[in-house]
């Protein structure tokens, strides 16, 4: 067992590192949140949209998922995997669905609204999507979907927040009978 097996902290800096290493910034990610809910949220900045992606990729189930992940897109384009599997990650098979279903473990941590948000942006290819998505860029078979993932999970957690403050809003905003 590695010395950050169980350690959060160390493994969310791992991840981190891992998807810098692969071309993706937490401002990357953050770009497709503020995309993603500039049209609800009228004053929405890009650094609340960085906190969100930041405390989505704090859960460990997240940071699992990026790792596994980004380990089996880096064995792909080091040719390091057995055949049919090799073929099949290296060139995104249409078919092959794992990298969205592990995609889709990360969505469900929050909500319906985060599956609405992760096809949309899968379909769009939105911002760093497009680029992750570009074969000649290397191997990103799961990241493409990871982070799109992650950004669909912060937008929805964003959505989640400003729908509880407009309650307590409206509920302060009520005159108490009398």
């Amino acid at each position: 067992m590695g010395d950050h097996a169980l350690n959060s902290s160390s493994c969310l800096q791992i991840v981190i590192d891992l998807m810098q290493q692969r071309g993706v910034t937490l401002d990357d990610i953050a770009d497709i949140v503020m995309f993603l809910q500039k049209d609800y949220i009228p004053d929405l900045s890009l650094d609340y949209c960085k906190e969100s992606v930041y405390s989505v990729l704090n859960k460990r189930e997240v940071q699992n998922a990026l790792l596994t992940g980004i380990q089996l897109d880096i064995l792909g384009e080091e040719k390091k995997l057995l055949p049919p599997l090799q073929a099949i990650i290296e060139t995104d098979e249409p078919l092959y669905g794992v990298d969205e279903v592990l995609a889709l473990a990360i969505v469900n941590l929050y909500g319906s609204i985060g599956f609405t948000n992760f096809g949309y942006v899968d379909k769009l290819k939105y911002g760093k999507l497009a680029q992750l998505n570009d074969k000649r860029a290397g191997v990103h078979t799961f990241l493409d979907d990871l982070v799109g993932a992650v950004a669909a999970a912060a937008s929805s957690r964003i959505a989640h927040r400003q729908k509880q403050e407009e309650e307590c809003l409206s509920l302060d905003s009520q005159q108490p009978l009398g």
